[in-house]
């Protein structure tokens, strides 16, 4: 799972206030509606010791207009810390469970749950005169630019963009030549990007063509749908659903790789890693030597809530209070175990995935694959 989005929320201390909000109202009195939960779930932050400046932050959060249209997204998660809304994102659907939280660690793992691995796409768009290149994921769409047809200007983006540097190729090409330079570009585009998966979109004749020309690793992370084209709004939501068919397919494949890693202890690329790590006392500790190469969390595992001593900083976490006071924090608190090892995890630069499958489950519900030594980052 990528974790760009968690960052502000990550790097800063706390307390702070969470907020999993069903924001599916009915279309009678939205406003009404709206202002209701916004003081009943502030009422219940100040109720669990929020401070008035961040419970005015939610509130004005929530009672700020929002798209009506159909379609539009029914659940919403807030992160407030000091008067200010951090981070305000939409979720897929409302929450499994709508609450409101205030304490020392944010309480990311339901966001993660909710959204899942979310693997990047490059979707790319075919004709015979050339290519439309877009990156899907992480909540995002990049327009990447165009390929094979430079009479068409390219978009206009910030000179440290990727998909500036990449895209742009020789007009009037054709047939073999131009499917040439099209597959270079998604070649270029998927190593920029991170992407995890391509979707050829076109006639078949020109998705066969691309396609060949691919390296073989990219050939085997790449699907053809058969539905749309170059022209806008073509087939559209037979093409969002093929893509949203390749993003699942992808997401599955990765868990199970992550936890069949996870089973044997090998690390990344197959190579063998110092241990695989289970149960609390020995996962903190990884955490807090940033040894964490992969987190794995089962929403559903009995050791998620468990508590564990936090501090400050996010590598001020214990299973014992005095451990974290020995670490310079005069005031430790508690917090979920799931919660604070994501935050001591994702900032030793660890992939977090979320693993639904009771039977790949780790058992207790974390689990972590650890880095070998030389692998660590400095600390």
């Amino acid at each position: 799972m990528r974790l760009s989005l968690l960052r502000p929320v990550i790097d800063r201390p706390g307390p702070w206030a969470t907020v999993y909000a069903d924001i599916s109202h009915g279309t009678d009195d939205v406003e009404k509606q709206q202002e209701l939960l916004a003081s009943a779930t502030t009422a219940q932050l100040f109720a669990l010791g929020a401070d008035e400046a961040t419970c005015g932050a939610v509130h004005e959060a929530l009672v700020a207009p929002r798209d009506s249209a159909p379609g539009a997204h029914t659940g919403r998660v807030l992160f407030a810390h000091d008067g200010v809304v951090v981070l305000d994102t939409p979720l897929p659907g409302p929450p499994a469970t709508p609450f409101a939280a205030w304490g020392p660690v944010p309480r990311v793992t339901p966001l993660l749950a909710a959204v899942g691995d979310d693997p990047v796409c490059l979707v790319v768009r075919l004709d015979r005169n050339g290519a439309d290149l877009v990156v899907l994921g992480e909540r995002r769409t990049d327009d990447t630019g165009r390929a094979g047809d430079a009479e068409r200007p390219p978009p206009r983006t910030a000179p440290a963009d990727w998909s500036e540097r990449h895209l742009q190729t020789t007009a009037g090409r054709t047939g073999e030549r131009c499917a040439g330079e099209i597959a270079d570009a998604v070649r270029e585009a998927f190593d920029s990007s991170g992407a995890e998966a391509v979707v050829l979109i076109g006639e078949a004749h020109e998705r066969h063509l691309v396609h060949d020309k691919l390296p073989s690793r990219l050939r085997a992370v790449t699907y053809e749908s058969e539905h749309g084209g170059r022209a806008p709004g073509a087939e559209r939501d037979l093409v969002e659903r093929d893509i949203a068919q390749v993003r699942a397919v992808r997401e599955r494949e990765h868990v199970a790789e992550v936890t069949d890693r996870f089973r044997t202890g090998t690390g990344s690329g197959g190579r063998s890693a110092s241990r695989a790590a289970a149960g609390i006392p020995a996962l903190v500790e990884a955490a807090r030597a940033h040894r964490i190469e992969t987190l794995l969390v089962s929403p559903h595992g009995a050791d998620i809530a468990r508590q564990v001593w936090v501090g400050e900083g996010v590598d001020q976490l214990a299973v014992r209070g005095a451990d974290v006071q020995a670490m310079g924090e005069e005031r430790p608190a508690t917090a979920r175990a799931d919660d604070a090892l994501v935050r001591c995890a994702v900032a030793g630069g660890a992939e977090i995935v979320v693993v639904r499958d009771l039977e790949q489950a780790p058992e207790g519900g974390l689990g972590a694959i650890l880095r070998r030594p030389e692998e660590e980052p400095p600390q």
